[in-house]
């Protein structure tokens, strides 16, 4: 069809993309809690008339659009959890659940694919080949991809490619950002236990106190970027949380941190446990504390192939409508999104989400963050552009 209907048939969807997404905003469900959001998308998918499959990946859904005859799958994804952060917006949408929102824009790429299911669907049964329509929970540290992945998702019919997007609110609406090879960090857990001696705070000579202890290790911890790797590899060593002590005139004889660990080389992430091993070991010891690292591998780096980048990037060029891309250096922020792009190739991008307002500006997993919702029909032309382009070309080989 003509590249103009597709945004023409998006921008009508703007009050009905508009409800979905507020509607989700002020109803967020965290990792695995998707029981509403999921009902919602599934009841959509069904009255269009698509084979929908509930209940994959724990709270996952999918629906699937088949073709007149075989070809290739294309997939696009959306992730439907919300964070465990309190909103403070104060807007009329704003979440009416305590301690739980919207705040990384979920709820707006649940609404984009919604959106496109609907408009695939208008336009009928493709010639050849299928898309997959996959609405994954829990992407926010919970491995939601990785779930769906074990239940079949890139089975039945098999996936030949996937692609996916993310509302990016330092970019302006509807731009496109996208990195060549590797695009996000692998995202680690890692917690680390300091043992001390407790005892009175005015003789802390007398007891080992793990709160100092501690406070030397997070400075230490930083050196490993600065001085134990070579400086043109990234990686990020934070510690978010940190836990000890009884009451202010007491020596802490415990202290439990958790942090993160990001990186954008495998070979870099496979020798973080053994450095930050010996540099958690060496400060203990100098203090007399003992210590345990414990060290959780999380999401790996998400790695986008290149074929898939030029793919897209040729698909919006092809778009006049489109407000143009840029090659963008990879982010060490995490997403699930590469456990897919391990097993299929995959290309994930960045879609602009900011206007001139200050309220469409704040960073992702701010307590303020919001969007420009005027960005949503350019996520719905776009990956609709992307399915139907790659059917089309992958079917004419």
């Amino acid at each position: 069809m003509e590249q103009a209907k597709l945004i023409e048939l998006a921008q009508a969807q703007q009050p009905r993309l508009t409800e979905w997404r507020r509607d989700f905003h002020r109803n967020p469900e965290i990792g695995y809690e998707e029981v509403r959001t999921s009902s919602i998308v599934a009841e959509h998918l069904e009255r269009l008339g698509l084979e929908v499959t509930r209940n994959v990946g724990k709270t996952g859904v999918v629906g699937v659009l088949r073709g007149e005859t075989d070809g290739p799958t294309i997939a696009l994804r959306a992730d439907m959890d919300a964070l465990p952060i309190q909103d403070l917006k104060g807007a009329e949408y704003s979440s009416q659940i305590e301690g739980k929102a919207h705040l990384c824009g979920h709820d707006a790429h649940t609404s984009i694919l919604m959106g496109a299911a609907e408009l695939l669907t208008s336009l009928g049964k493709p010639k050849a080949g299928n898309i997959k329509f996959v609405f994954q929970p829990a992407e926010e540290g919970l491995a939601g991809a990785r779930a769906m992945i074990h239940d079949g998702v890139l089975e039945n019919p098999k996936v030949s490619a996937i692609a996916g997007l993310h509302m990016t609110p330092g970019m302006d609406t509807g731009t496109v950002g996208v990195s060549r090879g590797v695009a996000f960090a692998s995202a680690d857990r890692l917690v680390i236990k300091i043992f001390g001696k407790g005892g009175h705070a005015a003789r802390p000579h007398e007891g080992i106190d793990a709160i100092a202890v501690s406070a030397q290790v997070i400075t230490a911890l930083q050196n490993i970027a600065s001085r134990l790797v070579d400086p043109l590899e990234p990686v990020v060593v934070t510690i978010g949380k940190i836990n000890g002590g009884y009451m202010g005139t007491a020596i802490a004889p415990e202290v439990e941190m958790i942090g993160t660990v990001r990186t954008l080389s495998p070979a870099l992430r496979e020798r973080m446990p053994a450095l930050i091993e010996q540099v958690v070991s060496g400060v203990c010891s100098s203090f007399g504390a003992g210590h345990e690292v414990v060290y959780g591998d999380g999401y790996p780096v998400v790695v986008n192939d290149v074929g898939m980048v030029d793919f897209l990037t040729e698909t919006i060029d092809g778009l006049d409508w489109a407000k143009g891309w840029t090659s963008i250096v990879p982010s060490t922020g995490g997403e699930d999104f590469a456990f897919y792009c391990e097993q299929v190739p995959g290309v994930f991008f960045r879609l602009g989400s900011g206007n001139e307002e200050e309220r469409t500006r704040y960073p992702l997993h701010h307590p303020m963050f919001d969007l420009d919702e005027s960005v949503m029909p350019y996520g719905v032309g776009m990956l609709s552009a992307v399915a139907l382009r790659f059917l089309e070309k992958h079917t004419n080989q």
